[in-house]
């Protein structure tokens, strides 16, 4: 049986009527820029996400990099993050000129280490961005503890979270900013590239919609040195029909995380210490990804891959290791936990049209491989 990461088709096929009827609407009107979907979508994903305001912007990296110029960091200026997220993270940091300094992991979350955050502030530290990794929250009341002592901004990487939950507050409204992407293969994705920043902070908000358009208000007069960061109407209607589906997506994503707990038991693979499951902390995981770490990854990794089922390792280089990188002067051992974690994470089919029969399929094929090296 096969059994892809993600099957966006059969998505497609339950909303089709209410995206195409969304689009359709764009299109007859002939407004592409700035429509009147752009202000709906922000609305209702601030609603959504528990924050006072949001706006969208073209896409998560640039939600990054728009609450990053908001607060004015550039050369200088210190950002703590961690090395094991995708490249946006680090790379908006660093597009601005400021220097990346990075904390390594909690092993058992994937998430930024709040117990050594405060060892990595310095006096030029200015903001410190915490990664909601693979759909569960970081250890935010720490994380802001320690931000709200030393004077820093939380800008809450919550590309991977929207809709996760801890302590009755979701992921984006407890930070100074919190970031989305609405990449397509996201829990709540658009039909190409868009993304949005929630904050509280109307001073905040007012400057992200400056900046959004060039630093210009009103035409022609710019106050500001901003850029091109506009969310499209098309995938501001896109994402607005597909809001409405988001909790029920998400119910199914961990109802499929609930699955493989139960199949993987089954299997003996835990009691033999061949797989290790996610573990939740957050009160609300949203799986955007089903993260196992396994013996003998690569392998593993290649067996799934000839019977059929897509799997895919976020990520196997952290960053502090990326060539572009080097000039920051880390190495090898400097982040072990993130190290490690690049070396044995697997992430498998979460989607919410997962069935029962291709969840099922997926654990008896990782069961044949380690029975197979079993018996070798």
């Amino acid at each position: 049986m096969s059994v892809p990461l993600l099957d966006l088709k059969a998505q497609y096929a339950a909303i089709r009527d209410d995206v195409e009827r969304a689009m359709r609407e764009v299109v007859e009107s002939q407004v592409f820029i700035n429509g009147p979907q752009v202000a709906a979508c922000e609305q209702a994903v601030a609603r959504y996400c528990g924050a006072a305001r949001a706006v969208g912007v073209s896409s998560g990296t640039d939600a990054l990099l728009i609450s990053m110029m908001a607060e004015g960091i550039g050369p200088g200026d210190e950002v703590i993050t961690t090395p094991y997220t995708f490249f946006a993270t680090v790379g908006s940091i660093v597009r601005l000129g400021a220097r990346p300094v990075f904390v390594d992991i909690d092993p058992e979350t994937f998430n930024m280490d709040s117990r050594r955050l405060e060892g990595a502030v310095t006096s030029r530290t200015r903001a410190v961005i915490p990664v909601h990794l693979f759909g569960q929250m970081a250890d935010m009341a720490a994380i802001c503890a320690t931000a709200s002592a030393r004077g820093l901004v939380v800008i809450e990487d919550a590309c991977q979270a929207i809709g996760a939950e801890h302590g009755g507050r979701r992921a984006g409204a407890i930070g100074h900013y919190g970031c989305f992407s609405f990449f397509p293969s996201k829990n709540l994705g658009a039909f190409g590239d868009g993304g949005m920043v929630t904050t509280n902070d109307p001073d905040r908000a007012d400057r992200l919609e400056l900046l959004r358009m060039h630093g210009m208000r009103p035409k022609y007069v710019h106050r500001m040195v901003g850029g091109n960061f506009r969310l499209d109407t098309l995938q501001a209607a896109v994402v607005l029909a597909k809001l409405r589906w988001l909790d029920r997506w998400t119910e199914g994503r961990r109802r499929n995380a609930e699955r493989y707990g139960r199949l993987f038991a089954e299997s003996g693979l835990l009691e033999r210490g061949l797989v290790r499951l996610p573990r939740t902390v957050t009160d609300r995981h949203v799986f955007n990804q089903y993260v196992i770490r396994c013996e003998r990854r690569d392998a593993l990794m290649e067996h799934l891959k000839a019977a059929g089922i897509g799997c895919e390792v976020y990520y196997p280089i952290p960053l502090h290791l990326q060539e572009c990188f080097a000039g920051l002067g880390y190495g090898p051992g400097d982040f072990p936990e993130s190290e490690r974690a690049a070396r044995e994470t697997l992430a498998l089919p979460v989607y919410p049209e997962l069935t029962d029969a291709q969840a099922t399929e997926v654990v008896h094929a990782i069961t044949r491989f380690y029975g197979a090296g079993r018996s070798a």
